[in-house]
């Protein structure tokens, strides 16, 4: 398991450098660190003088990859590219492009991505299988085809059809909520209703369907037929046995959204005025804050890679055939 684990971790560092590089060439090699300058100043006509004084602030004076003007290794080591990486390894963020500290955002902005997250996550998990056993308790009747098309028809609508929609009926027509915005304490839970159940509403279409899917195939299984020839009962047929050999395609579709739990929904934190840290990488995006957008991209590549490595871990838990080599 150690060894398993530690070759892991460093077979992680490659994939991190690379994510990193392709960040990097979106950001400096499409537009170089004067026009990143420039936008940054928002002036129409700006000196030279002002571009070099923005970029050495900011880091953004050294060549991009390679350093003509040094001998030896500090000739790659002396270069953007280099020094930014090594930064984001030592967990380093810094500054944004407009001075605030990286590292105080991210913490002040993570508890209201989690706070939509983390019940979207667990609810969702739990209603699109309930719904899907419902479904297939039924199967091939009226009441799964009718839940089929219902699905099918939540997967076609786009995820800004219920915001606006829950924003017009709920929060305008209704008054239950507000249409956005955030407070602290408890009375957040109070702006984070609205978000929190257009995100259910959002995948609940695909997640009925795919679960569905799941669990159809494991219906076809000979320990299925097995279980009936015994006697029990189909309720306990498809929550002690169906239930426990999808786990492994379960734990595999969870563990996608384990960098959302931190990163946050871009799209319901916009529209709802969320200070979280979805909201803040698309507002870096706009800005073209390199800074603050890197270190998103280089934690949500981390987050991935350790939610990849807790899911083998816990395929181990689920299945005892599955070893860790």
């Amino acid at each position: 398991m150690i060894s398993y684990l530690v070759k892991r971790l460093f077979l992680s560092i490659p994939i991190l450098i690379g994510v990193n590089f392709i960040t990097f060439i979106l950001f400096f090699v499409v537009n170089d660190p004067n026009e990143v300058a420039r936008i940054h100043l928002g002036e129409k006509y700006v000196t030279q003088e002002s571009i070099d004084e923005w970029k050495t602030a900011r880091g953004y004076d050294k060549p991009l990859f390679f350093n003509k003007d040094e001998t030896g290794l500090k000739v790659f080591t002396s270069t953007l590219f280099f020094i930014k990486n090594v930064q984001l390894f030592q967990f380093e963020f810094g500054s944004s492009d407009e001075g605030s500290n990286i590292t105080q955002d991210i913490r002040q902005r993570m508890c209201p991505s989690l706070a939509i997250a983390i019940p979207s996550l667990i609810l969702g998990l739990i209603i699109n299988i309930f719904l899907a056993f419902v479904v297939i308790f039924f199967r091939y009747s009226y009441l799964d085809t009718i839940g089929m098309i219902i699905a099918v028809m939540m997967m076609s609508i786009s995820m800004l059809f219920f915001i606006i929609g829950g924003q017009y009926l709920l929060a305008k027509l209704l008054k239950w909520v507000p249409i956005s915005g955030f407070d602290s304490g408890f009375s957040m839970w109070h702006f984070l209703i609205l978000p929190i159940l257009v995100s259910l509403l959002g995948g609940l279409g695909a997640g009925v369907r795919w679960y569905r899917t799941l669990f159809i195939e494991e219906m076809n299984q000979e320990y299925v037929r097995t279980a009936r020839a015994k006697g029990l009962s189909e309720m306990q047929v498809l929550f002690k046995h169906v239930l426990r050999n999808a786990l492994i395609p379960i734990l595999t579709g969870v563990v996608v959204l384990v960098p959302f739990l931190f990163m946050g929904s871009l799209l319901v934190e916009s529209f709802f005025g969320i200070p979280g840290l979805g909201s803040y990488t698309i507002d870096a995006i706009s800005a073209q804050d390199f800074a603050i957008v890197r270190s998103m991209v280089f934690i949500g590549s981390l987050l991935y890679i350790i939610g990849l490595i807790l899911t083998d871990i816990a395929y181990t838990w689920v299945d005892p055939r599955v070893t860790l080599v």
